[in-house]
């Protein structure tokens, strides 16, 4: 594997990536036997993944409802000086990510809060500076997605529609 900016990455690497994404707590030699690899060998390509910053960090996922959290919550937040959200952002401990994005709205929020008045309270702090939208989570359809690399096949071409000239 090529150790520069953006990795080469082979069949093994790829395939060491999903294992890891589905379960990060295997153990090097499960790890091997699953991508069919000598321990040693899926050691070092782990090292190299992580060294070249594919792999930043291993965490544990966390059921935020069995911590007492009731709500999530999505709070989309306007214009408003960068520096000023950054730290109400960092000094607001229900804010699980936090995103500057283009489009009517600078800020995307996700946060986790007890109930509809802990709601009130921290959507309440970024309303002091700017307008604010916020929508509570009913259902993810989908969360910590396993991400490998493209391939060029995987991108399909819009579907054009034909009109009789």
């Amino acid at each position: 594997m090529d150790t520069t900016l953006n990795p080469t990455l082979d069949a093994y690497d790829t395939r060491i990536l999903a294992e890891l994404q589905a379960d990060a707590r295997l153990t090097m030699a499960e790890l091997g036997r699953r991508v069919h690899l000598s321990q040693p060998a899926v050691t070092e390509r782990v090292r190299k993944l992580e060294a070249c910053g594919v792999i930043s960090g291993y965490r544990a996922t966390v059921d935020l409802s069995k911590l007492g959290y009731g709500i999530r919550a999505i709070i989309r937040v306007g214009r408003a000086e960068y520096a000023r959200v950054v730290k109400l952002v960092q000094q607001t401990p229900e804010c699980i990510n936090a995103y500057n994005v283009t489009g009517d709205d600078s800020w995307v929020l996700e946060i986790a809060v007890i109930d509809v008045a802990h709601l009130d309270a921290v959507v309440t702090k970024f309303c002091l500076l700017t307008e604010t939208a916020t929508s509570i989570i009913l259902n993810p359809a989908r969360e910590h997605q396993a991400m490998l690399p493209p391939q060029r096949s995987d991108v399909k071409p819009p579907i054009r529609k034909v009109t009789n000239a």
